[in-house]
C-alpha cells in the first residue's frame, strides 16, 4: 500500500495527468475489486477522489504539508477499512468522514488548535500574557472532553468556519443535527469552564 501511495505524484492538482488505469471505470465495480485486495482498483479510486479529499484536508489544516500527511493517512485508513464499507452512504462521503477524522486527530495534538479556539471563543480578549497560558490549556482540554459529535461540529463550524450544511455533509449528519450539536458543545463548554472557576 505504501508503494501504491508513493507512486502517486505529489501534485494533487493534476493527479490523473499522465497515468492510465486499466481497471473498470464503474465506481461500484472498483469498490468490489478493491475490497478483494485489488490494489490497482483502489489506486483508481484514489485518483478519482484525491482532489476532493486533499481539498478538505487543506481547508481544515490551512497547511499544505499537514494536508498532504492527512490525505495520505486518510487513504491508508480507507484501504485498511474498505472491507467494512457497505454502501450505506456514497463512497465519497465515507472517504470524507475518514479524512475529517484524520485531520481532527492531528488537530487535537496541535498547539495551533489552542490558538484558534481562543480566537473563536473570545475575540475581544486582550493580548495573551504568561498568566493566560493556563486558561488556554484549560479551554483546549475542555474542548477535548466534549462528546465526539459535539466536538467535531464545534471544530468544523466554530473554529474552521464550515457551514452547518458542509459540516453535516462531512460528518454524515443533517444540518439541523449539526446546529444542535454546536449548541450542545457551547453549553457543555460553559458548564466545564464554570466548574473550573471561569466566568461566562
Amino acid at each position: 500500500m505504501a508503494a501504491l501511495l508513493a507512486s502517486v505524484s505529489s501534485d494533487y492538482s493534476h493527479p490523473m495527468a499522465t497515468v492510465r488505469i486499466d481497471a473498470p471505470t464503474d465506481e461500484r465495480a472498483l469498490i468490489r475489486q478493491a475490497q478483494r485486495s485489488d490494489a490497482r482498483a483502489f489506486e483508481a479510486l484514489y485518483r478519482k477522489h484525491i482532489d476532493k479529499v486533499y481539498g478538505i484536508c487543506l481547508r481544515m489544516t490551512g497547511n499544505v504539508s499537514e494536508a498532504e500527511d492527512c490525505t495520505q493517512d486518510a487513504f491508508i485508513q480507507a484501504w485498511k477499512q474498505l472491507k467494512n464499507f457497505r454502501g450505506d452512504s456514497a463512497f465519497s462521503t465515507w472517504l470524507h468522514r475518514i479524512a475529517v477524522n484524520s485531520v481532527l486527530g492531528r488537530m487535537r495534538k496541535s498547539k495551533r488548535e489552542q490558538d484558534r479556539i481562543m480566537a473563536v471563543t473570545d475575540n475581544d480578549r486582550p493580548p495573551l500574557t504568561t498568566g493566560d497560558l493556563g486558561e488556554m490549556r484549560d479551554l483546549s482540554e475542555a474542548v477535548d472532553r466534549l462528546p465526539e459529535g459535539a466536538r467535531n461540529v464545534f471544530v468544523l463550524h466554530a473554529i474552521y468556519g464550515y457551514s452547518h450544511d458542509e459540516a453535516g455533509e462531512m460528518l454524515g449528519i443533517a444540518a439541523g443535527t449539526s446546529k444542535a450539536q454546536l449548541h450542545r458543545a457551547k453549553r457543555l463548554l460553559v458548564q466545564q469552564l464554570k466548574q473550573q472557576g471561569f466566568e461566562s
